[in-house]
């Protein structure tokens, strides 16, 4: 088959809206973190006024903490807020949210107030935590704090689908939903060596809040499952779906969640380090003035969420630039895995990246740095084009997962 070049386009109007919409995407990502930036170091100050505030109420460090720990998650909060609001509203005004402000259970007010009590949570403990640390073992706290977050981080994988996920979504067995697409899920899943049998697909009613299509992989072990958007199945023809969901089998069978754990363990060592040896030069530096002790002291939260905020944004190319490659191979194979299961693989990738690109705005020309230091997926127009032109059953071409599989062989 003879496609166009270039490979993914939008009609004029659609066109215009993509590229408005990448530069939204632009400010909210840059703009949203200066925003962070400055907030937070005008808001240094109040990391005394809290300490003392809560030296005066109790002399229990724990419960200076169960304090301290929740007021910094607050702040936070509000100072995310501005930008949240803007994202929805760019969401809403570009067509990719229908999901109401305030009305409903799947309201923008309801995940807001879901979302900061998980926040709440989980903060108050990751900071109570680093503190007790801190004050336990001043030079290798970092370390120890690194070794916990190793089991914490392999759970929080393993339970994200079964306990996190269902705060916020609603899912149901796909079997219900559509039994013939399960039927060819797992023929698809049989056909790559997959083993994930129909109690382990759902459908995800996604299109309470987006008008977006996606499907996605998540959990190991017994929480491993395939998860597909209403939207999808919906609005995307069976034979694309089936190249949708074998890209995701890749992660799967490409092992990317253990590899994306590994990478994550490292990343988190040196940027621990990193914390560790910044939070003690800037206080050492300026912490006088600023009225903080030392790095153990409550005071010095303000610091800390500072450096993290900047070390996050900093690292986000390399973090981006992994995920993008997994993405590319896990485009490859889901490519292979439809082979023989559809009429024509290349075909149907590229109209799949096309549809996808038309329904989530995709700007078929974004801005090469924007890419390299934000996007966690590579351009629609350089995955549509290289599934036009890969066809490793071609004469004098080797599929790169499948290589035992010959054209014809199905």
């Amino acid at each position: 088959m003879t496609f166009p070049d270039p490979v993914y386009t939008l009609p004029p109007a659609r066109l215009a809206k993509a590229i408005a919409l990448s530069h939204w995407e632009t400010f909210l990502y840059f703009g949203g973190t200066l925003w962070s930036v400055l907030a937070l170091w005008f808001s240094l100050r109040l990391g005394p006024w809290l300490r003392d505030a809560a030296e005066w109420i109790t002399s229990s460090e724990w419960l200076q903490g169960l304090m301290i720990a929740p007021a910094w998650v607050l702040i936070l909060t509000v100072i995310g807020l501005p930008f949240g609001l803007l994202g929805h509203w760019v969401s809403l005004h570009y067509g990719l949210s229908v999901q109401p402000w305030v009305r409903g259970g799947a309201s923008w007010l309801m995940d807001f107030l879901k979302s900061t009590g998980v926040s709440l949570l989980v903060g108050t403990v990751v900071l109570s935590g680093v503190y007790f640390l801190l004050r336990r073992s001043p030079r290798r706290w970092w370390l120890w704090f690194w070794i916990v977050t190793l089991p914490v981080e392999i759970a929080v994988v393993f339970l994200a689908p079964v306990v996190l996920d269902p705060i916020f979504d609603h899912f149901q067995p796909l079997q219900k939903a559509d039994p013939a697409l399960v039927q060819r899920l797992e023929q698809l899943a049989a056909h790559a060596g997959q083993h994930i049998p129909p109690s382990r697909m759902f459908v995800m009613n996604a299109s309470a809040r987006s008008t977006g299509i996606d499907a996605y992989v998540t959990g190991f072990g017994a929480s491993k499952r395939i998860v597909v958007w209403d939207n999808t199945i919906k609005e995307v023809p069976p034979n694309q779906i089936l190249f949708i969901c074998g890209h995701e089998m890749g992660h799967y069978a490409l092992h990317h969640i253990l590899k994306g754990l590994l990478f994550t363990f490292g990343m988190l060592f040196f940027g621990y380090l990193l914390v560790h040896l910044l939070m003690n030069g800037v206080i050492a530096a300026f912490g006088r003035p600023m009225h903080i002790r030392g790095p153990d002291d409550w005071a010095s939260v303000g610091v800390l969420l500072l450096i993290v905020t900047v070390l996050g944004f900093v690292a986000a190319p390399i973090g981006n630039a992994f995920s993008r490659w997994q993405e590319h191979q896990a485009d490859v194979y889901g490519q292979e895995a439809i082979h023989g299961l559809v009429p024509d693989p290349q075909a149907t990738a590229v109209h799949a990246f096309q549809r996808l690109g038309e329904v989530w705005l995709e700007n078929p020309h974004p801005n090469g740095f924007v890419t390299f230091w934000t996007a966690s997926h590579p351009p629609v127009e350089f995955r549509a084009t290289f599934a036009a032109h890969y066809n490793p059953w071609a004469p004098g071409k080797k599929p790169r997962y499948f290589r035992n599989r010959r054209k014809g062989s199905e």
